[in-house]
């Protein structure tokens, strides 16, 4: 062993995958859009070609009809879906890559636990899993939006020592009377230096909390 040398453990698929829980709950657009930006961003290769495709909205309604997904809580425009069908919508596609058809995913998944379904997922993406705040799909300009991208600041912490001396803070107007003071090294900034689309997003969280 080489004197000095500190090899760092590899990240914990599971530990990862448990971050987005904090991030429901989502709407259909978001629960496929972000299901599928984890499987691009995690570089599964599937074996059968026909599983390529991403998750839609229109393939995750297919998977509820055919009592793979569960039902979303909500009905219509108000549905939200979880944790739980995050999971389940990564599992089926993950089945998909592997050959499994929707018949034979729909016998081996019946009776399986959330714990189990999340441990084959973890399992199955392995340490190419990305952190919520390392997702592609939510760092390019423009992203800090919808509920997905209000979830992520929301969960994306403060850096440890912010508030001390020496800190520099960015000041953002969002709203007559409202602004916000970030710092210059908070993940929100580092992540997404668009001002404006942080602003948007903090105005239409507010909108949520207001009646109209």
């Amino acid at each position: 062993m080489t004197a000095g040398l500190t090899l760092s453990a590899p990240p914990d698929p599971l530990a990862t995958l448990r971050e987005y829980r904090s991030l429901a709950p989502w709407g259909l657009r978001d629960l496929a859009a972000l299901s599928g930006g984890i499987l691009d961003a995690s570089g599964v290769v599937p074996l059968n070609a026909a599983a390529r495709a991403r998750p839609s909205e229109r393939t995750i309604r297919f998977y509820v009809a055919r009592n793979l997904v569960s039902p979303p809580d909500g009905r219509g425009t108000a549905a939200v879906y979880s944790y739980r069908h995050l999971l389940q919508v990564l599992a089926i596609k993950l089945r998909q890559m592997e050959g499994a058809t929707l018949e034979a995913m729909t016998r081996e998944f019946s009776g399986l636990t959330g714990d189990i379904i999340e441990r084959r997922v973890a399992t199955t993406i392995g340490p190419g899993l990305p952190r919520p705040d390392r997702l592609p799909l939510l760092q390019g300009p423009g992203t800090g939006r919808g509920r997905v991208g209000r979830a992520v600041l929301g969960w994306l912490a403060p850096v440890e020592g912010a508030a001390a001396g020496g800190s520099v803070c960015r000041r953002i107007p969002v709203t007559p009377g409202i602004e916000v003071l970030i710092d210059e090294q908070h993940p929100a900034i580092r992540l997404n230096g668009d001002t404006a689309a942080i602003a948007e997003a903090l105005r239409q969280a507010l909108a949520a909390l207001i009646p109209s």
